[in-house]
């Protein structure tokens, strides 16, 4: 990571998306990495880089057209520390020694249907059925210290802080798991995954989800169509080097979390 940025919300409903526009390609080259970057910066129901819900983002791309990390990589900024929403923020390209530009077209996605849900059978459901979903979950220090194996936290912990997607579900010796694709890195857990016991709730991992269908936008190459306003808007840096030009200060507290968790914003409980 750049920075810190507690954008977990972004990646896990963004990474869960682009699973599903994977299967609903049969795997066909090349992958489509849905940008977090773009819903970091342009939905502000959510909190930026201050933590947000993964059913708020699939709100926002069922309303907004998005786009993938070819057109806007991640930059661990947010609407409000450093990198605001604009036409160039949605998509952009640089030649060298050159300012950067909208590209005239580029491809688009967007979210068909999206809700939440609880319950391990209704996630196994959703999981065989279409493919990865994002939940909510507790983080102990004992599951930041994980390294392998199926993992049961013993502390009773069901304060969701923070938000990964569930790619899969198996048994080992009779203990049944789910596979969770995390955004903390490969040096984490399992190459970034962990096997967290199922049925059980542990860590909240059964009371807060959500899905989301992808929009076919790939079959007959949707593309936007920049316009001269988009390329003109005032908000696009056309800077070509380090993000940002000028570093933005942080605010108070921000990069003093000692936890990989709290990218989770604090809201109305959705189920009781």
């Amino acid at each position: 990571m750049p920075q810190y940025c507690g954008s977990c919300w972004a990646h896990a409903a963004t990474s869960a998306l682009s699973d599903r526009i994977k299967i609903a390609r049969d795997g066909a080259w090349p992958d489509v990495n849905i940008s977090p970057q773009v819903v970091i910066s342009c939905e502000t129901v959510d909190d930026g880089c201050h933590g947000g819900e993964p059913v708020n983002a699939f709100s926002f791309m069922h309303f907004n057209e998005v786009t993938d990390e070819t057109c806007s990589i991640y930059t661990a900024r947010g609407y409000d520390n450093g990198h605001e929403c604009s036409p160039m923020t949605v998509c952009k390209t640089c030649d060298p020694h050159e300012p950067c530009y909208i590209p005239d077209e580029y491809h688009t996605y967007q979210v068909d249907e999206f809700a939440h849900f609880q319950g391990e059978k209704e996630m196994m459901q959703e999981i065989y059925q279409r493919g990865p979903i994002a939940c909510g979950i507790a983080v102990t220090q004992q599951m930041e210290d994980y390294t392998g194996g199926i993992f049961e936290d013993k502390t009773a912990d069901l304060e969701v802080t923070h938000e990964i997607s569930i790619v899969g579900f198996g048994v080992e010796d009779s203990v049944p798991y789910w596979v969770i694709r995390n955004s903390w890195g490969q040096h984490w857990g399992e190459d970034g995954f962990m096997r967290l016991v199922r049925g059980k709730n542990n860590l909240a991992i059964e009371s807060d989800c959500a899905w989301a269908t992808p929009v076919d936008t790939w079959t007959n190459k949707q593309m936007h169509q920049t316009t001269d306003a988009e390329r003109n808007d005032p908000k696009n840096d056309a800077h070509n080097g380090p993000w940002p030009v000028d570093p933005v200060e942080p605010a108070p507290g921000f990069l003093k979390k000692t936890s990989k968790a709290g990218c989770r914003r604090a809201s109305e409980t959705h189920f009781p």
